[in-house]
């Protein structure tokens, strides 16, 4: 229950935007880094926004007594904007945030992350822009350089359930789940090179059988000795019958 002084909120279920809760971020070059989130309240949800305003009270009494020392400023600037409105520079708010309030809570030091069983996430992955969950915030006052406002300071977030991702994330499945695989391509080993002959060889050629015909006499005994190319064959020499010794050209018997 919110007490006359309480500047503590957390808030009902909403939907995160612009999430830096595990690796601070600087808005502008120059400016110190911070863990933030950018918190959409949906207008529906009449009961946090009657605590934002309570305590947004709450903390302008305080900067009163406090870094205002004590002249409330005409019109202190304040967290909370319209998301049907445009934002403070004048650029109309982006549609997701139609239909909700919506303020930006940071921290120099990074809070904790858990989900509805209250147990810490270490997936950072599982906490995105557009997932919904609920938000510690502690609203404070500032004076800086003239400037005087109530502030957002970023407090604990517990993730509640998943949602539509803001700025372009896809899941896994979304990204690949229509894609048709592409077919796999069969694998050919490389033929093996043929090695040069040696210097002086001639290619080696493969050994073709001689093919015999039918009835056609294998070489072997019997036959005469293959003469070699060029020779002239040579007759068998003449025997006289009565000396038994060769006839050389002259008169048998002499």
């Amino acid at each position: 229950m919110t007490t006359g002084q309480e500047t503590n909120v957390t808030t009902g279920e909403v939907r995160l935007s612009y999430v830096n809760l595990f690796t601070p971020r600087a808005n502008q070059p120059g400016q110190e880094p911070k863990y933030s989130v950018t918190v959409l309240i949906p207008k529906s949800d009449v009961a946090t926004k009657q605590r934002i305003d309570a305590a947004i009270a709450n903390a302008i009494n305080k900067g009163v007594q406090t870094v205002w020392a004590g002249a409330r400023p005409p019109q202190p600037k304040v967290p909370i904007y319209d998301g049907d409105g445009v934002r403070p520079n004048g650029e109309a708010f982006g549609p997701e945030c139609k239909g909700h309030w919506v303020l930006t809570a940071s921290s120099k030091q990074q809070q904790q992350v858990v989900d509805a069983n209250l147990n810490p996430i270490i997936n950072q992955t599982e906490v995105y822009s557009g997932m919904y969950g609920r938000v510690n915030i502690n609203f404070f006052p500032y004076n800086n350089s003239g400037n005087r406002g109530v502030g957002a300071g970023l407090g604990p977030v517990q993730k509640l359930r998943d949602g539509e991702p803001l700025g372009g994330r896809v899941s896994a499945e979304q990204a690949f789940g229509g894609a048709p695989v592409p077919p796999q391509q069969q694998y050919a080993p490389p033929a093996a090179p043929q090695q040069p002959p040696a210097y002086g060889q001639q290619p080696q050629q493969p050994y073709v059988y001689p093919q015999q015909g039918y009835g056609a006499p294998a070489p072997g005994y019997g036959q005469p000795a293959p003469q070699q190319f060029g020779q002239t064959p040579q007759a068998a020499p003449q025997i006289d019958p009565i000396t038994g010794k060769p006839l050389n050209g002259g008169i048998m018997g002499l």
